[in-house]
Formats: structure tokens, C-alpha cells, sequence
């Protein structure tokens, strides 16, 4: 990805974290984020992608940290090292998250190691980039957005025992949040993207039946790019979203409506 161009300032004096910020999504929002003013901070468990991806934004206010989000300590020192640098986060996005294509399955086939390494990623990830996230949060108020998925909705999930039931404990956890913490000016929502090339889908992208399956459930006929999300991503981090909370935003290509 090349440097980005100036889109505009509706973050402008705002600060960011954005977990999974080293490729697909997270990257390409947090990318966004750079571009309409914000400073952000990109973490990712693999901290040269990271670093990689803040560079090419071409910016001094893009920030690599290495974060693993499976693990409190680091997520707790991800966000000691930003308050360090003399910042005060307005906007979470807790994007980080696996899908193990392959060996996700049906419950009565799945292992227990890969329920519990993805649950571990993906919903005890997202508890504690949250739980650290809301401390900071605490006393100015802020914006908190949550990776969703549309299996948790539909039967595209079938098959996906370990992944859709992960997904679906984030939804949840967001609209606990949304509601425990929007009397200290906190909201908390849910993009929710439908089958978006990233590197998560790398092991069925070259898997032409599996992708002609795929698409056959999208209205709109193609599949999602990380591009595509940052439109909400944007709305959520700004000001513009000052009375959504609690909520569930799609950009999944009309997925659900089938």
C-alpha cells in the first residue's frame, strides 16, 4: 500500500488504537483514520507488519506497538506505552481476529485446541483490548468499535462452529459495554463485514468452487475489499455517530438480507 492522500479532517485532534493493524481491515482503517487527521496508533501481534503498515501512511502521526491480544500483559502494556507517549485515546477498534479455515467444523468434529485458540483470539482478545480500552477511555468518553461477522446471523456460519460463536460472544460484549458505560459518554458498536479479501481467507482465495459458493450469497456479486469498511469505520470514529451506540452497522454486500 502506497502513502496515503489527505481525505479530509473529520478526526482531526482525535487518537486512535486499532488492533490487527498490520494488513486487511485493520490496516486499511487505520490507514483512513491517518488520512482524515488522526493520530493512530497501529498494533499487531506481528510488529513489522505494523511498522510497515504506519510507514507507508507516510506520517509522523502513525505509531506501530506490538500487541498480543490473547495475553493481558501485553495488552496492558500496548496501552501503558501509549499513555507514555503523552497520548489520550478517543477511538478503539478491536479488529484483531483469526478464522481457521480448514479446521473449524461442525461441533461434533471440532477439536478442543481449535475452539479454544479461537475463542482465545477472537473473543478473550477483544474482553481484554476492551476491558484496557474502556479504563482509558474513563473520564472523556470515546468511541469503541467491534469487528463483527454475518455468520453469527445466518447460515454461513454453518461449519464455522468455533469462529461464529466467537463472533457472536463479540456482539454481545459490545452491547454490554454500549450499555454498562454510555453514562460516561462511551459508545460501543459492531461493523459487521461480509466476505472481505484479506489475508484471513488466504487458504480458500485460489479455492475457485469455494469462492463461486461464496459469492453466490452476495447480492452485490463481489467480494468485500478492506477498503470497503472504512467508510463505517470512519462514521463510527467520528463525531458524526455522537447518538450510535449499541449498535450493529453492515457493509457485508447485502450477505444478510439472503
Amino acid at each position: 500500500m502506497t502513502s496515503v492522500a489527505p481525505a479530509g479532517n473529520r478526526l482531526e485532534g482525535k487518537t486512535c488504537l486499532v488492533t490487527g493493524a498490520g494488513s486487511g481491515i485493520g490496516r486499511a482503517t487505520a490507514t483512513r483514520f491517518v488520512a482524515e487527521g488522526a493520530t493512530v496508533v497501529f498494533t499487531d501481534i506481528d510488529e513489522e507488519a505494523a511498522r510497515a503498515a504506519a510507514e507507508a501512511t507516510g506520517s509522523e502521526r502513525a505509531i506501530a506497538v506490538k500487541i498480543d491480544v490473547t495475553d493481558e500483559a501485553s495488552v496492558a502494556g500496548a496501552y501503558h506505552e501509549v499513555a507514555q507517549r503523552g497520548l489520550a485515546l478517543d477511538v478503539i477498534v478491536s479488529n484483531a481476529g483469526i478464522q481457521l479455515f480448514g479446521q473449524d467444523a461442525p461441533a461434533a468434529d471440532l477439536s478442543l485446541e481449535v475452539w479454544e485458540r479461537t475463542v482465545r483470539t477472537n473473543l478473550t482478545g477483544a474482553f481484554l483490548t476492551l476491558k484496557h480500552g474502556v479504563r482509558a477511555l474513563l473520564g472523556r468518553g470515546g468511541s469503541i468499535i467491534q469487528t463483527g461477522s454475518p455468520t453469527v446471523f445466518m447460515n454461513s456460519g454453518a461449519g464455522f462452529t468455533a469462529y461464529t460463536a466467537s463472533k457472536g460472544g463479540t456482539h454481545g460484549l459490545i452491547r454490554v459495554i454500549a450499555a454498562d458505560y454510555a453514562k460516561h459518554g462511551i459508545r460501543a458498536n459492531v461493523v459487521i463485514p461480509g466476505f472481505t479479501i484479506t489475508g484471513m481467507v488466504s487458504p480458500v482465495a485460489d479455492d475457485q468452487e469455494v469462492i463461486s459458493e461464496l459469492l453466490a450469497r452476495v447480492p452485490l456479486g463481489r467480494p468485500g475489499r478492506p477498503e470497503d469498511l472504512e467508510g463505517v469505520m470512519l462514521y463510527l470514529a467520528s463525531d458524526d455517530s455522537a447518538y450510535s451506540t449499541g449498535g450493529f452497522f453492515v457493509a457485508d454486500g447485502g450477505m444478510s438480507t439472503l
